[in-house]
């Protein structure tokens, strides 16, 4: 499966991605924006087991995001259980050099059109941290709407922080 959009392409994890990805995952900028289960540092061996755990997935629903021929960052979505088995919830990131150009919200449209698409889902949510502007607008550019504020709901790095709760259904456009 590749979904090709003119500024990346979402594809299932490759072996051989593991060394192009180890730079950009360890930058301290991206990894202070994810949940713990991201390390840091980062190294190869997290890398190749992060890959080994994508590819055992199937059908998949955890993808690269290649820029330029290379694996730029990471994209994905995590199903639901029980009575929220059609809904999941996504997450991204993307190496900082490619910041600032559409690439995140280009990943994030694609990913939710193919989730709503091929999975049976109603709903895809989002729990970014509040004090992550980016990652708000990246959402909202890709028709996620803010539902509400979850107070002190995460621990990073030591510091309670609030997260934001964003949505998109399978009626809403996205666009």
């Amino acid at each position: 499966m590749r979904i090709v959009r003119p500024a990346c392409v979402l594809r299932p994890w490759e072996e051989a991605d593991a060394p192009a990805i180890v730079p950009p995952a360890d930058d301290p900028s991206v990894a202070s924006r994810l949940r713990d289960g991201f390390p840091h540092p980062y190294t190869l061996a997290d890398a190749r087991a992060f890959i080994a755990r994508a590819r055992a997935i199937d059908p998949p629903t955890i993808f690269t995001i290649e820029v330029e021929g290379a694996a730029a960052g990471g994209i994905g979505f995590h199903p639901g259980t029980d009575v929220e088995r059609f809904s999941a919830e996504v997450g991204y990131w993307l190496g900082r050099r490619y910041w600032g150009r559409g690439i995140a919200t280009e990943a994030l449209r694609a990913l939710a059109d193919h989730a709503f698409a091929t999975h049976g889902l109603l709903r895809l949510f989002a729990v970014p941290f509040a004090d992550n502007p980016a990652s708000a607008r990246v959402l909202e550019k890709a028709g996620f709407v803010r539902e509400g504020t979850l107070r002190r709901s995460a621990v990073k790095a030591g510091h309670v922080l609030d997260q934001w709760l964003y949505a998109r259904t399978d009626q809403d456009s996205g666009r």
